[in-house]
């Protein structure tokens, strides 16, 4: 190999030492980022749930059940605490039920809920700064289980705060009725004055839930929300006996 020969040798090896030097780095920068990248997708796609992403999920209105059921005896163990979950398509929201104050109407909550009522069925209502109702099987405000009973109205003012659950009745029935239909106050409760509905307990986690489907309330402020926001799931679960009073 002559002088020339070899000079060119040497500079296509620098050149491609210089190359594969440039890959070497590029690839110490890029592989992180593709990690990093693909972390993220899946994290993404595995938290796409409403609780997640802060936004109710795409869904149909469930087809109407038809159920009738018998009016439950009281069995509610008066020393337990409960706490109600609502798994929804926008959230998911918990209440305790004020089973001490209110053992009828915390009892036939706790009963629809063992007999998977409440489970596929929507939002009927949402109002504007008020409340929103849900506990149709017919996905309708005329819907119940086939029974009504009498329970307990508060005695507490205001009678309904922000964040009570309590049961919804017709105009006509007398106060206190109760069947399966439930509302959720959004607003400061000054609209229900007068102690009506029974009460079944207090939000304790998921009040921006409740709060994010009124605000799905027609352009009336008071009806069907304005897309299907659906109980996908209801369960009760005991707390622990409840602590004695002072």
């Amino acid at each position: 190999m002559n002088r020339e020969a070899r000079k060119e040798y040497e500079a296509q090896l620098a050149r491609r030492r210089k190359m594969w030097k440039t890959v070497r780095n590029f690839s110490i920068i890029l592989v992180p980022i593709i990690v990093i990248g693909v972390v993220l997708s899946v994290t993404s796609s595995d938290d796409d749930s409403p609780k997640a992403s802060g936004k109710c999920a795409d869904v149909e209105t469930p087809a109407a059940k038809t159920v009738t059921l018998p009016a439950p005896e009281v069995s509610l163990d008066p020393n337990q605490q409960y706490r109600a979950t609502l798994e929804t398509t926008c959230g998911t929201i918990e209440f305790d039920l004020a089973s001490q104050q209110y053992p009828i109407s915390a009892n036939n909550f706790v009963y629809l809920t063992n007999e998977k009522f409440f489970d596929d069925l929507a939002f009927v209502r949402a109002s504007k700064n008020h409340v929103v109702q849900a506990g149709s099987p017919t996905q309708s405000q005329t819907g119940g289980p086939g029974y009504s009973l009498q329970a307990e109205v508060p005695t507490t003012q205001p009678p309904y705060p922000t964040g009570t659950v309590a049961w919804a009745k017709g105009p006509t029935e007398a106060a206190g009725t109760i069947a399966s239909q439930f509302f959720i106050v959004t607003g400061d409760g000054s609209s229900l004055p007068t102690p009506d509905y029974a009460v079944i307990g207090t939000v304790s986690k998921g009040l921006d839930v409740a709060k994010k489907i009124a605000k799905l309330a027609p352009a009336s402020g008071d009806g069907p929300p304005t897309r299907p926001v659906v109980i996908t799931k209801a369960s009760i679960r005991t707390l622990g006996v409840v602590p004695p009073t002072t």
